[in-house]
């Protein structure tokens, strides 16, 4: 996948080289050339020093050819307008825009540009976006919810996905059960090599994760 990103700050840097390690062509533009020694000595793509919503430094970029655009200058309007551009001038299929603001970013998602509209969500969020699945975590605009891969003992096996929720304290979301996605009722079990996603407060899924990690009997003794 070739991937332009526009804005070489902390989240772009780490952005671009997440997309590199996985494979894909990157091109980052940042109007400071400084900013690009944030990239250090393995960034194989190319650097483009420019304003991200004009055309032509868009088309150095490889605009015309992109499988994915990302906005992450530090500047709302920026981002928005280049992501605009990249959309409906250039017709890039994944789009994203980091916005500060996060009212404005649900007037945006209604235009069809997907928008990170806090700083938790980060490079992960927008790897996501722009079409990669690594990530085993989501969260809400407001960053207090999250639905996020629980690695679960072998001894809840058998338990049921009431009583996980109500010994985790997270909902379960759905399981990934031999490669199938399952939405479960009150009275599904967990079985031998589930994946669990569950549904909880960022600030209990720290405590969510260690509780399942731990055999069930030590929780119910």
């Amino acid at each position: 996948m070739q991937v332009v990103i526009m804005g070489c700050g902390r989240v772009g840097s780490s952005l671009a080289m997440a997309m590199q390690k996985r494979g894909h062509d990157v091109a980052i533009i940042d109007r400071d050339p400084s900013a690009f020694a944030r990239l250090g000595s393995g960034f194989a793509g190319r650097t483009i020093v420019g304003v991200g919503f004009d055309r032509d430094i868009l088309v150095k970029a490889g605009i015309e050819h992109a499988d994915a655009f990302a906005a992450v200058s530090s500047g709302d309007n920026s981002n928005i307008i280049s992501a605009r551009v990249a959309r409906e001038t250039f017709d890039v299929e994944r789009v994203v825009a980091r916005i500060y603001d996060a009212k404005r970013a649900e007037v945006y998602e209604r235009l069809g540009i997907p928008t990170v509209a806090t700083v938790p969500w980060t490079t992960e969020r927008f790897v996501t976006a722009l079409g990669e699945t690594a990530t085993t975590e989501w969260r809400d605009p407001s960053g207090g919810l999250a639905i996020a891969q629980i690695d679960v003992d072998e001894s809840w096996i058998g338990v049921t996905v009431t009583r996980f929720q109500e010994v985790t304290g997270a909902r379960v979301a759905f399981l990934n059960r031999v490669g199938r996605p399952i939405l479960p009722d009150a009275k599904t079990v967990l079985q031998q090599d589930d994946v669990v996603y569950g549904a909880v407060l960022l600030d209990n899924l720290k405590y969510a994760r260690e509780v399942a990690a731990k055999p069930f009997w030590q929780e119910e003794s």
